[in-house]
């Protein structure tokens, strides 16, 4: 992995992880429409393809596997992860730095392996948050509802779901998605007192 210290500090880093099907999406649109966040998404780039009505550039920058790879190799990424075989996401350095020349906050709705590693190279600039669902079964139910995966596809999710559980108490806080409008209120606080905190001299740095 590339040295993070290239990119020139500016704002925060928000990131939101947890298993697929928690609800992590729709609390990240959320915090979006607070115009007092300042808040702006940042974009991941993967080499799998769209899935129903995803946007090259709005949802995920898309990428064949071998541009992926190069990426990699050229030490592109601020983070990167082969989530499933052949199957990366990653933040391109640039995406975040794009971000910070706006003057705004950069919000992630990424894998918890790469939520982790943001927060590990900026601790005190990141707020990681894990948002954690109801139970497994209910995971089942809402992947199934989206109706955009295979049978097999989704059972590898619950399956990686199970690991992705046992890292929650790694980061800052946890979010029990069983009530959404809970769960938005308690995101609207814990974003909002993170991001009056001001940051040591050293992290200013």
């Amino acid at each position: 992995m590339a040295d993070s210290n290239q990119l020139t500090h500016h704002g925060k880093l928000i990131v939101f992880s947890a298993p697929s099907g928690s609800g992590k999406t729709t609390i990240v649109r959320h915090l979006l429409a607070q115009e007092q966040f300042n808040l702006e998404f940042s974009i991941s780039a993967t080499s799998r393809a769209p899935r129903g009505e995803e946007v090259h550039g709005k949802d995920y920058y898309f990428m064949s596997l071998d541009t992926f790879k190069q990426h990699i190799k050229d030490e592109d990424f601020l983070e990167w992860e082969e989530v499933y075989r052949d199957n990366f996401y990653g933040t391109l350095k640039e995406e975040v730095q794009r971000i910070w020349a706006m003057g705004k906050h950069v919000i992630f709705d990424i894998d918890v392996v790469g939520g982790l590693r943001i927060k590990k190279k900026f601790p005190e600039r990141t707020l990681a948050v894990f948002v954690k669902p109801p139970s497994v079964d209910e995971l089942k139910i809402r992947l199934k509802k989206r109706k955009t995966e295979s049978k097999e596809k989704i059972n590898m999710r619950i399956a990686k779901a199970s690991v992705e559980l046992a890292t929650a108490p790694q980061f800052d806080h946890i979010i029990l998605n069983d009530d959404l409008s809970k769960a938005l209120a308690e995101a609207d606080s814990l974003v909002s007192d993170f991001i009056r905190k001001p940051l040591s001299r050293d992290e200013e740095e």
